[in-house]
């Protein structure tokens, strides 16, 4: 307004040609004469923007139409497919709109309630770690739960080094609960040491809907100074030294199943055994595992050392209701990490990056006081 009030003053000023003050003002001469026009016939108020709407609209759905659509959503309450098939039917005569057009008059007359969109937790990408030595990366999966003879389901649970393919561990559980897996790994740990990574699907308990796909037993493979890596989703694929290891396992232990867990225990620790020393790989040049894996250098701590933060991030203690307190007021984290502490690294003003040791857990905005998750990426922080 203050640009065309001057264009108007400089033009009754009687100085510059109308060309030239458009080019001084950067406008067009049509929109100069514009607004020349505009003020000979109403003033300085006639220089303000008009709407762009047109004034008539000729496939706008007539009123009466209108009337009948609201009408029936009104007093049967259905969607706007129901709604045009029973208009068509009661009414075919009539060129009725489209399914998409009483979506809108639907919505527009407050007759439809959108629905909160369902939030997904974000996935991980492809993993790109070598698996170069031993105990560089291990891989944990469940196979899948077949019925024993007493009709009771069996739950596996097994560990393989990656470059070795040394089965680990094949130990048959009630159920994947989280308690029954960190006491297997508990007892790896102590015989093996610790691996640098060890990389699973995004199952239970490997994984949960928390900020970067935590769960209780990464958080405590965290806490040991272990690497939790994700597969992508519905890719077995990336993790085919397993699953060829699981193809084997099924067809030596569950064809038949035995009778009790005991007696399927038995079977698999036979399985393990010749899998481990007896039976070449072509993968490792016809190699057996054990002639291949050595334990870690990295021995289980009797206490689980405290995760420390350089001095430049903020530390925070995650409650016992997965938040943390940042200017008096609660800031949402994780329910798997209560207890723990997380660090907060400034990025810019009021933006934070969520450390969890080296994990990235997201972005807190002082703003809205919440914290998202960045790509669902266990990004590490750089050291």
């Amino acid at each position: 307004m203050d640009e065309r009030r001057a264009f108007v003053r400089d033009h009754e000023l009687g100085v510059f040609s109308v060309a030239e003050l458009c080019r001084r003002f950067g406008v067009s001469r049509k929109t100069g004469y514009k607004w020349l026009q505009r003020h000979a016939r109403g003033g300085v108020a006639a220089l303000v923007s008009r709407s762009r709407r047109p004034h008539h609209i000729p496939h706008e759905t007539k009123a009466a139409k209108v009337e009948r659509i609201v009408e029936l959503r009104r007093r049967h309450g259905w969607g706007a497919k129901k709604l045009l098939r029973l208009l068509e039917s009661r009414e075919p005569k009539v060129s009725w709109p489209a399914r998409s057009t009483i979506e809108d008059i639907l919505k527009r007359h407050g007759l439809v309630i959108s629905r909160r969109r369902r939030s997904y937790p974000g996935h991980a990408p492809r993993p790109q770690t070598s698996m170069s030595a031993p105990n560089e990366v291990w891989t944990a999966d469940f196979k899948g739960e077949f019925r024993m003879g007493n009709g009771i389901y069996c739950y596996p649970l097994t560990v393989v080094d990656g470059f070795s393919r040394y089965l680990l561990g094949c130990q048959g559980l009630h159920s994947t609960a989280s308690r029954s897996a960190r006491a297997v790994f508990s007892e790896l740990f102590h015989e093996y040491g610790l691996p640098r990574i060890i990389r699973s699907d995004n199952g239970s308990p490997f994984a949960s809907t928390a900020l970067s796909r935590l769960s209780r037993l990464s958080v405590w493979w965290i806490r040991l100074g272990i690497i939790p890596e994700l597969n992508e989703p519905a890719h077995p694929e990336q993790n085919g030294r397993h699953e060829r290891m699981h193809r084997e396992l099924k067809a030596s232990v569950t064809r038949p199943a035995r009778a009790s867990l005991s007696a399927q225990q038995r079977a698999m620790n036979h399985f393990r055994s010749e899998y481990n020393v007896i039976r070449p790989h072509e993968g490792i040049g016809l190699e057996t595992p054990a002639s291949l894996y050595r334990p870690s250098p990295r021995a289980m701590p009797d206490r689980l050392p405290a995760i420390e933060y350089p001095a430049h991030l903020e530390e925070r203690l995650v409650s016992e209701n997965g938040g943390i307190r940042w200017n008096s007021r609660w800031v949402c984290v994780s329910h798997v990490l209560a207890g723990e502490i997380v660090g907060l690294e400034p990025i810019d003003d009021g933006m934070w990056d969520v450390y969890f040791g080296p994990i990235n857990l997201g972005r807190f905005d002082q703003r809205t006081m919440r914290i998202t998750d960045r790509l669902g990426r266990n990004r590490r922080r750089k050291v």
